[in-house]
């Protein structure tokens, strides 16, 4: 009796380890042996393609003509003609200075004038009187010769004297202050009753040309050197026609309607930065930029005709340089090393390291490694993790099979205890 127990103890022992193997091979050949499926990744597929190259460089914001009105006479300020900060026409008054005092100058000084015309004309008639007498002897001839040094001098006083009331009119014209030149008027920097021009220019106020404006820039020399031996080589064609095209873009990120152009480059590096001052002009007809704004300068200096872009995503950077992943002919994970050193929007310039139809893993990067076999699929910018590539469950991963798997793993245990009792 107790041998035929221990039989059946030895035997039920024996159906538990066959179990367990057999559920151990089952394990091994669910996900694995029946061979997992290759994780799914979106890539796309670079081709050459023309870019515009642009450059983003911080700037401020110009008048194209800035007037400083200043009083060019002594006087009290009577009134202030234009309201401030609006527009004003070149020629516009924009002061009053008290104008009797010139108005008094003028007077003089006509009277002036008129008495030297009439000592002219008096002198004029006395040398022409001497003249016959002086053929015979009737005056000696330094008598005639004082009449007409008299006649001469007599007409200097009034070329004098004429010059005298130009003068006194320019004095009496500048009492009314006047714009030099179309734009904005700043603020008034006198009042009624001010006293100005004396021993000095006084500054009334500014005027200021904004439209168009001045977006003045800088940009690394380096920079503007690479580009113009890349236009020399061929590698790169030039933007537009003789002004490349600027869009301007405002501090709180907005572009600009109105495209500017580019018209100015300085001819000297500053030596304490290493740029060159550029300069370009924006129309502003609403008036809506002003001097002083800070704003950003996105100026396409080049187009690139053969250029491949990658979405910035897809580029790896480390000590080594930048990397990307890429779908090999095998359908197998590939490490490429890319030389990425511009970007335009959301996507790098890929320079070097990748050609035409290479296909680039733009999702999914986390879940794969160099040498695995993957399902490329087309990436979809924006889509949901669960609608593309490696976000989707997989056969044999949490979904389908493994549950089946884990069942069948529990019935040989289920079964140990019936095989003691």
């Amino acid at each position: 009796m107790t041998n035929t127990r221990r039989y059946h103890q030895l035997a039920a022992a024996a159906f538990v380890v066959v179990a367990l193997a057999a559920c151990g091979n089952k394990q091994a050949q669910g996900p694995g042996g029946a061979g997992m499926p290759p994780a799914e990744v979106g890539v796309v597929t670079v081709q050459p393609h023309a870019v515009g190259l642009t450059s983003e460089l911080p700037g401020r914001l110009e008048a194209t003509r800035v007037a400083q009105v200043r009083a060019r006479v002594a006087g009290i300020v009577l009134k202030r003609m234009y309201a401030e900060g609006s527009d004003v026409k070149a020629g516009q008054q924009l002061f009053q200075i008290d104008p009797a005092p010139y108005r008094a100058s003028l007077d003089s000084a006509k009277a002036q004038l008129a008495r030297s015309e009439a000592t002219q004309s008096q002198a004029q008639i006395k040398a022409e009187r001497y003249k016959p007498l002086v053929a015979t002897n009737a005056i000696s001839k330094q008598d005639y010769d004082d009449a007409v040094a008299a006649a001469k001098q007599a007409t200097a006083d009034v070329a004098a004297a004429r010059a005298a009331v130009e003068t006194a009119k320019l004095n009496l014209g500048y009492a009314s202050v006047t714009s030099p030149i179309a734009g904005r008027a700043g603020l008034a920097q006198v009042t009624e009753g001010a006293l100005v021009g004396q021993g000095e220019a006084t500054l009334l106020t500014t005027v200021q040309q904004i439209d168009p404006i001045y977006l003045t820039f800088t940009q690394s020399s380096t920079e503007v050197m690479r580009l113009q031996e890349a236009l020399k080589a061929g590698k790169l064609a030039k933007a537009g026609g003789d002004a490349a095209k600027v869009t301007l873009v405002t501090e709180d990120g907005r572009a600009y309607a109105q495209p500017g152009k580019l018209y100015f480059s300085d001819l000297t590096v500053d030596p304490a930065t290493g740029t060159i001052t550029l300069r370009a002009i924006v129309p502003n007809p609403e008036r809506t930029l002003l001097p002083g704004m800070y704003v950003r300068a996105r100026i396409e200096q080049a187009v690139d005709e053969q250029a491949i872009t990658v979405p910035q995503q897809a580029v790896t950077r480390s000590p080594d340089g930048a990397s990307v992943m890429v779908v090999d002919e095998k359908g197998q994970v590939a490490v490429r090393q890319v030389k990425a050193d511009r970007s335009i929007g959301t996507e790098w310039i890929v320079s070097s390291g990748l050609k035409a139809g290479d296909k680039v893993i733009v999702d999914g990067l986390q879940k794969v490694r160099p040498g695995a076999p993957v399902k490329a699929v087309p990436w979809q910018p924006g889509a949901a993790p669960g609608q593309q590539g490696p976000g989707k469950p997989q056969q044999g991963q949490g979904g389908g099979t493994a549950p089946a798997s884990g069942a069948a793993a529990s019935a040989p245990a289920a079964s140990a205890p019936a095989a003691k009792q």
